[in-house]
């Protein structure tokens, strides 16, 4: 209870400052529900917070977290589905217009991907099943720089192709799909570095990754 006392330490400052200076924001949203347009998949590492990175105000953003920012291939059955779950009431109940599938630097998922996840088996059930969801960004990677590349190039590239391989495997969802075909639907690969705060966005006819700076000289939203 000791380690997180400051964090309902914290939830009374909460309420008496930036609670109180969104109150009738937030009173809304409360009577009226959610109606975010933005649909932001991100990774669970505790130093990317979605709202803090993007300034985004409550209500903006409908977040779904986990390790290593991974979209599973469509697979319709009646598992558990955590991320599917949320995609699909994103789209088809609250209707968003867009995805955001961030990924980030120095990102500890995709360095097991590389590296493996550990030697104990027993610990790391879950973990190993969905990091193959990383696979072939590394295979692309491997590929492109070679077995020998720097450990710091090959782990930059592979964040970065694992960005658009989530991309590809969100188009596999029917409704996804659909909206993109569309037009009403629209996906977004972002990078967002922890060591500098600022976010880098996929651009797929130049397939890389660009400043965010370039949008706003093109005047177009990616």
């Amino acid at each position: 209870m000791q380690r997180v006392r400051h964090l309902l330490e914290g939830n009374e400052l909460f309420r008496k400052s930036h609670f109180q200076q969104n109150k009738d924001r937030l009173l809304k949203l409360a009577q009226h529900g959610q109606n975010p347009k933005i649909l932001f998949i991100g990774c669970a590492d505790s130093r990317v917070i979605p709202s803090m990175i993007t300034s985004a105000a409550p209500g903006d953003l409908f977040v779904l977290r986990n390790v290593g920012n991974f979209v599973a291939p469509y697979k319709p059955s009646d598992d558990y589905h955590a991320t599917a779950a949320g995609i699909e009431y994103a789209v088809n109940a609250l209707g968003v217009s867009d995805i955001i599938v961030c990924g980030h630097t120095r990102c500890g998922a995709i360095a097991a991907v590389l590296n493996g996840v550990g030697p104990n088996k027993s610990q790391f059930v879950h973990a190993r099943t969905w990091l193959t969801l990383g696979e072939r960004a590394k295979r692309m990677a491997l590929t492109a720089l070679g077995r020998d590349a720097d450990r710091g190039e090959l782990l930059t590239l592979t964040e970065q192709l694992s960005v658009v391989t989530q991309l590809d495997h969100l188009i596999t969802y029917p409704y996804v799909n659909d909206g993109v075909v569309e037009g009403r639907l629209h996906l977004h690969g972002w990078m967002y570095d922890i060591e500098t705060g600022a976010i880098r966005y996929y651009d797929p006819g130049e397939q890389q990754f660009r400043p965010s700076e370039d949008l706003r000289s093109k005047g177009a939203a990616t």
